[in-house]
């Protein structure tokens, strides 16, 4: 009868090193979420009428406006030039996340469950 479980041919050694090599990149991608976290990203829209900032934690922390931007006549220019900055904020924001973690994993990030 064979044996079952085990690692033939010396795995229990590789396997202890995956180990720590996989707790090593999980220290590492926690640390690398926290200074993506405590960053800020700021993007301006309408020849810069409009202001946003965004934190790396997904949170709008600051919008300004131009008193130009503020038109009562036209409210939707406004929305549209707010929601574009938010939106190009946002996309710093992942642009860099994606980036960093690209760089601990690397780029095997894809189709984990982890």
């Amino acid at each position: 009868m064979a044996k079952r479980g085990g690692f033939p041919g010396g795995m229990p050694g590789n396997m202890n090193n995956l180990m720590k090599q996989a707790q090593k990149m999980q220290r590492q991608m926690e640390e690398t979420t926290k200074e993506l976290e405590a960053k800020e990203y700021t993007a301006s829209s309408g020849g810069g009428a409009v202001t946003v900032t965004v934190s790396g934690k997904k949170e709008v922390t600051a919008v300004k406006l131009a008193p130009e931007a503020v038109d009562p006549d036209d409210v939707e220019m406004l929305e549209d030039m707010i929601m574009a900055a938010v939106n190009e904020a946002f996309r710093q924001m992942e642009e860099e996340s994606s980036s960093a973690m690209a760089k601990l994993t690397g780029g095997l990030g894809g189709g984990f469950p982890f």
